[in-house]
């Protein structure tokens, strides 16, 4: 925690006065002697001296103190939206993104996860989108036109369908889009375990293991870690996902082809860039997990004043003050 105006910290020195002044006046003998002649009354409005006729002076104190540190102008460390930040979303569209153990479909589960993350990484940040699948196609160049991307995301149909998975190619295709350069000796995954804000993120989604491509997962994935790009990878569908054919190979009915994920691979990519891993076998969980990547992707360590923060404590601790010294302030019968 930091200070905008830290010199103004001396004025916690109130809050130890104002501590001794308060136990002064409650230690100090009574001016008058008064003489009682019921017992009982006596007894009824007499103060024991429990330790919780203190509380209300120590919440008023507390609360006295956190006055002091709002003067201050505090300011705390937390992640605040970079200006300079890329992320490309990396779809997998190939067929088997129609099965439907994620509901309505694989496809549609994602695309509305996309929307999500949208709505949740910062606005200044740029996005771009790649779909694939026997082979990477740019959907939309890295931009901060939301409606652009949006765009591209409802369109994902046009590509789905054809066969393959180039995982591998997918890959470099985004780290090409990214326009990031090795610097010169860092072509290393020690390099990107150095660089843990790095501007540029890929978001990987795929449903299925490799099956078409020049490139292997972890030769795109390589690439990645070369430029210092961690790749934040999700395994969608369920082991037991199929695929429904209407129609056979040879015109029978219709053919029911098992379309598992590749979660090991996947989570060797995250590893290799220093991304993170996820497996999603339902929507929900899915959402959740760009849910939580666009509450971080495109956000730095920065500096925010919580001033108004300690306001609302204080506020709570006078309040509280109030009612509990009402509550244990002594009552005539």
């Amino acid at each position: 925690m930091s200070f905008g105006h830290p010199f103004l910290l001396l004025t916690l020195l109130v809050v130890p006065a104002a501590a001794a002044l308060y136990f002064f006046l409650q230690r100090r003998p009574a001016r008058y002697a008064m003489t009682f002649t019921n017992l009982d009354v006596l007894a009824s409005v007499v103060d024991r001296r429990s330790l919780r006729r203190y509380v209300p002076a120590a919440l008023f104190l507390l609360a006295l103190a956190s006055l002091c540190f709002a003067l201050a102008r505090p300011h705390g460390t937390t992640l605040v939206a970079s200006k300079k930040s890329t992320v490309i979303l990396v779809l997998d569209v190939s067929g088997s993104m129609q099965a439907t153990d994620v509901k309505p479909t694989r496809l549609g589960a994602a695309q509305e996860a996309a929307r999500r993350f949208l709505r949740k990484v910062p606005k200044s940040v740029r996005v771009g989108l790649i779909a694939f699948a026997g082979e990477p196609q740019v959907a939309a160049p890295p931009t901060t036109d939301r409606k652009l991307v949006l765009e591209s995301i409802d369109a994902l149909s046009l590509y789905a369908g054809f066969g393959g998975t180039a995982i591998g190619d997918a890959l470099a295709a985004a780290v090409d889009l990214a326009g990031v350069k090795p610097p010169p000796g860092a072509q290393t995954i020690a390099y990107v375990t150095s660089r843990s804000n790095s501007p540029v993120s890929l978001l990987f989604l795929s449903d299925g293991h490799q099956t078409r491509g020049l490139l292997q997962p972890l030769q795109g994935a390589q690439r990645a870690a070369a430029v210092g790009i961690p790749v934040y990878t999700i395994a969608l569908g369920t082991p037991n996902g199929m695929l429904t054919r209407p129609f056979g190979a040879f015109g029978g009915g219709p053919d029911r082809i098992p379309v598992p994920p590749d979660p090991e691979t996947l989570s060797d990519i995250a590893r290799v860039t220093g991304g993170r891993f996820f497996e999603a076998r339902n929507s929900q969980t899915l959402a959740a997990a760009y849910d939580n990547l666009g509450a971080r992707l495109g956000r730095e360590p920065g500096k925010t004043e919580i001033t108004y923060e300690f306001l609302i404590i204080a506020a709570g601790l006078l309040l509280g003050a109030g009612v509990l010294s009402a509550l244990v302030s002594p009552r005539l019968p």
